[in-house]
């Protein structure tokens, strides 16, 4: 279990060096988002569909065998996948990464909210906790105590929002496609799918930026620390230690990209700030612990 908690820590603080890295490609290098996007996706879709055929041979196409499953990886690659790296990278390049992070961090409350929304759930009270912890810390996060002014640009912000809803689609789209297919298939297709869309829009081959060392080694960077090391370590990890303590881990990500940003970007932290990062760490874990705890409880009583 502790090698487990050691490699979910390894694949969050991954992620955290991804979008520390993608903010030298959108601010620093002003690579544009539809060029880094269809780059990304399209090389990084091709990686994974060929690990997921050496390790699953034929089995890579059952995911387009039902119409259920066909539906929910093309929703998933469009409105999951490619929306939430869309939205997440104008949220950093408007912004900082530390704060785009934190608020795509909040995908969880999201997810409870829509379940409140549209499945008329009622709300839990750790539910209830969660979401005003959530509130008081991204509200410290976005004023730095000051209630003059935000910190970052309102555009941010509102991109921020968009990623934390999209990464809660990212989550939820997928889950009828990956009921019966293995979770690396259901992300290459996705990953695949999101490429050829990115493309339709801005082929990578066209017009594309000066290629130098620092641009093609920082595009690597984001596909391999964004999606294909930690998904692999993900999977490995999740075989070795249980869910609920591998979701934990994932505070490492905005706890690494605050500190990668105050390094390399000359990020200025104050107190206040640090505070309301701790307190979306806080309420994120209140909300996951709870609804975990409410599932236990629900599967003893049915059993």
């Amino acid at each position: 279990m502790t090698w487990g908690i050691v490699i979910a820590a390894l694949a969050s603080l991954s992620w955290g060096i991804s979008g520390t890295v993608l903010q030298l490609i959108s601010q620093n290098l002003a690579i544009p988002a539809t060029w880094m996007l269809s780059t990304r996706t399209f090389f990084t879709g091709i990686v994974l569909l060929l690990v997921a055929a050496i390790i699953y041979r034929g089995r890579i196409f059952d995911v387009f065998k039902t119409k259920a499953s066909l539906v929910s990886v093309l929703t998933y690659a469009i409105f999951g996948l490619a929306m939430n790296l869309l939205t997440f990278y104008y949220a950093v390049q408007t912004g900082n990464a530390s704060t785009a992070t934190i608020l795509q961090y909040l995908s969880p409350l999201f997810i409870v909210l829509g379940s409140i929304i549209f499945q008329r759930k009622m709300p839990m009270r750790s539910d209830m906790i969660a979401f005003v912890l959530a509130l008081i810390g991204v509200f410290l996060c976005i004023t730095r105590g000051d209630l003059t002014h935000l910190a970052v640009p309102m555009i941010s912000l509102l991109w921020g929002l968009g990623s934390g809803i999209t990464a809660a689609f990212y989550v939820v789209l997928p889950k009828k496609a990956a009921e019966k297919n293995p979770p690396i298939v259901v992300l290459g297709w996705g990953t695949m799918i999101a490429g050829i869309f990115f493309n339709c829009i801005r082929p990578f081959w066209v017009g594309s930026p000066h290629l130098t060392m620092t641009l093609v080694s920082s595009v690597a960077t984001v596909c391999l620390f964004g999606t294909i090391l930690p998904f692999g370590m993900l999977l490995y990890a999740s075989r070795m230690a249980p869910s609920d303590v591998i979701s934990i881990m994932d505070a490492v990500q905005p706890i690494t990209t605050s500190i990668l940003s105050v390094i390399f970007f000359h990020l200025n932290l104050n107190w206040v700030e640090i505070l309301g990062i701790i307190v979306v760490i806080v309420a994120i874990y209140i909300l996951q612990r709870g609804r975990r705890s409410n599932a236990s409880v629900n599967l003893e009583l049915e059993e």
